[in-house]
């Protein structure tokens, strides 16, 4: 990351470098490292899938699809809610529920789009939009409930 600004780090490297999620973790060197960033209402982030991301020849797992979605949308409830909030770092957010549709096969040997947008926010819960698209088509939709989690939570300092 030498030579990167601020603002070329996606919000998980900004504001949870330690943390060892398999789908969003920077720290986690076998995972999926995803990097999102702010745009209207929500983030976005490209990810370049691997050969070992393949469910047959030429095609994306379904349960990486599901995994970028998941942790995509967590992340975009959880800046929401620091926005929302006036807070200085965003809370620890946690998967609630989450649906996929896979609307067509998604290719390897191209960058996947993931956008997400806020559909509502209601104190501590954001609904989420999720859209995964590749050459131009759309591959998945979703769409997720994530709740920010207290002090005690097994989730609460996982971030740190």
């Amino acid at each position: 990351m030498l030579g990167m600004s601020m603002a070329d780090l996606g919000v998980q490297q900004t504001y949870a470098p330690n943390s060892i999620c398999f789908g969003c973790g920077p720290a986690n060197e076998q995972g999926l490292r995803i990097s999102s960033h702010r745009i209207d209402n929500g983030l976005t982030m490209e990810f370049e899938p691997s050969d070992f991301h393949q469910a047959f020849p030429g095609m994306i797992n379904g349960g990486i699809i599901g995994t970028l979605l998941d942790c995509h949308g967590n992340w975009t409830a959880a800046v929401a809610l620091m926005d929302h909030n006036s807070l200085e770092e965003p809370p620890c957010t946690v998967t609630a529920s989450y649906s996929v549709k896979l609307r067509r096969p998604t290719p390897t040997g191209c960058k996947l789009i993931v956008t997400s947008q806020i559909l509502e926010l209601d104190g501590n819960k954001v609904k989420v939009e999720l859209l995964l698209e590749a050459n131009g088509k759309i591959c998945a939709t979703g769409e997720g409930l994530f709740v920010a989690v207290k002090e005690g939570h097994p989730a609460h300092h996982r971030w740190n």
